[in-house]
């Protein structure tokens, strides 16, 4: 089978998909290493894969519920066991 170029996804779709696969796991990183600085950065990774990418529906709305939920989760827990936050 052969596929035209209109089967074909752009480069940017990868790319997309790999930042937001990035921002997920920055974002689980938050649970056990200084959320406040983690955050950001996983942030900045997931806004530039919702501007890249038209494609991916489901994985960048994953990426921002990754990153809110392990925000709260592991400031929580650096606070209860007396670890520094930034």
């Amino acid at each position: 089978m052969t596929s035209s170029y209109r089967d074909r996804r752009p480069p940017s779709e990868a790319v997309a998909g790999l930042l937001a696969s990035i921002a997920i796991f920055v974002g689980g990183l938050e649970l056990v290493y200084r959320p406040f600085r983690l955050a950001p950065a996983a942030l900045i990774l997931a806004l530039i894969a919702t501007v890249m990418s038209r494609e991916q529906p489901k994985v960048i709305p994953v990426a921002y519920a990754m990153i809110g939920v392990c925000f709260i989760a592991g400031a929580t827990l650096q606070i209860l066991t007396h670890h520094p936050l930034y």
